[in-house]
């Protein structure tokens, strides 16, 4: 059966470079007589609607007459239960009740009937997309957003636990949006220190960042609680060399709009896309442990940073796991700041029981030892950061 009628395309579709999942024969060849013209189109089964989401798809075009009325059913009833999925166009010329009551619990969706002119599937395509553009819009824009970035001096410093700490921490401030991004592409351990599925995949924007919206961004984070998400990659070697710098920086750029405060937990090694992140960053903290090679390593990665951003940041020390002299000769606060060669921000107490059982039980050591000393330290930490403005507004009067 035909799904077109005789009248001709009117011309351009918005769908260059899309990805379009085509569900039927009949659709798919739409990309080849011109509704479709530009768009990557890839003909699927039913089947794959379990697994789509808008980092995955832009569009899903159904032929409701290519398959099993029931299958086809359960398959949206499975899409509409999803987290972000992608808006879907379903036409056909046998719509049965069913289908189409789970159909329009999406958010975005539509029903064209057969047969139907070119520039009538057109104006649906654009009108789904359209109202995802505008429903990916913020309610309001984000112009007092903070980012904060932080960087092990070391490997093994607790750089990412203290992140978590801090994500944690401005997430319980009233209407705070926090976001904590690990930009260790290849290994990073926030998702397992957290016990969640990172699901950040930035080699799928690779050739098209500018599909990144605040929509998106919902679609590849994941919710550690209603005011903290996480953007983490699944772990993977090639994940920095998939990466370009076009999409971590599309995808800081639209963080920054979409939350109050964005936590960057950055590789320590530089990469294309480094300095021009911590660029735009309000603080840049250097964690180091209190061991000689740290500290030394502490030292020069924030003159290596001073100096590549020159008048733009000025990197802060932040010496992790504070302890006593009874086990062993740690250098005391003073001792430290003398090899730093600087003062040092804040320390955070050495709490190994406290830490590693936050680790083995997945979540933030407040969550499962709110009395630790580490808790304590980090919220001292962070309420100094937030301050941090005003005083400096405050020095500048003066």
């Amino acid at each position: 059966m035909a799904l077109l009628g005789s009248k001709r395309s009117s011309g351009a579709n918005g769908l260059t470079g899309r990805r379009v999942l085509a569900l039927g024969a009949a659709v798919a060849a739409l990309a080849e007589e011109g509704p479709l013209a530009g768009a990557e189109v890839s003909s699927v089964g039913v089947d794959a609607l379990e697994d789509v989401s808008l980092a995955t798809c832009d569009l899903v075009l159904i032929d409701a007459d290519a398959w099993d009325a029931a299958a086809l059913t359960a398959s949206v009833k499975a899409l509409a239960a999803a987290k972000a999925p992608p808006p879907v166009l379903m036409v056909g010329a046998s719509l049965p009740a069913g289908l189409v009551r789970n159909l329009l619990r999406l958010e975005h969706a539509d029903i064209l009937e057969a047969p139907f002119a070119p520039d009538q599937l057109t104006s649906a395509i654009q009108g789904l997309l359209a109202g995802l553009a505008a429903a990916a819009v913020p309610a309001g824009p984000a112009s007092a957003s903070r980012c904060w970035s932080v960087i092990g001096a070391v490997g093994g410093s607790g750089a990412t636990m203290l992140a978590i700490e801090m994500a944690h921490v401005l997430s319980t401030r009233e209407s705070a949006r926090v976001c904590l991004i690990d930009l260790n592409l290849a290994d990073g351990a926030a998702a397992a220190y957290l016990g969640v599925n990172g699901a950040l995949r930035l080699a799928d924007f690779a050739q098209a960042p500018e599909r990144i919206d605040s929509a998106v961004l919902q679609a590849l984070a994941t919710a550690v609680s209603p005011s903290f998400d996480l953007l983490a990659a699944p772990r993977d070697p090639t994940g920095f060399d998939l990466a370009t710098r076009e999409a971590v920086l599309r995808l800081l750029e639209v963080a920054c709009e979409t939350y109050d405060w964005v936590i960057l937990d950055m590789p320590r090694h530089r990469r294309a896309w480094s300095l021009e992140a911590l660029s735009g960053c309000d603080e840049i903290l250097v964690i180091s442990e209190l061991t000689v090679p740290a500290l030394l390593a502490a030292r020069s990665l924030s003159d290596e940073v001073e100096h590549a951003l020159s008048g733009i940041a000025q990197p802060k020390i932040v010496l992790n796991r504070l302890a006593s002299r009874v086990f062993g000769p740690a250098p005391s606060m003073t001792e430290a700041e003398r090899a730093l060669q600087r003062k040092a921000l804040a320390g955070v107490s050495s709490d190994w029981e406290a830490a590693a059982a936050a680790a083995n039980l997945g979540g933030p050591v407040a969550q499962h030892r709110p009395k630790s000393k580490i808790v304590k330290d980090v919220q001292a930490l962070v309420e100094k950061l937030v301050a941090e403005p005003a005083r400096r507004d405050a020095a500048r009067a003066a």
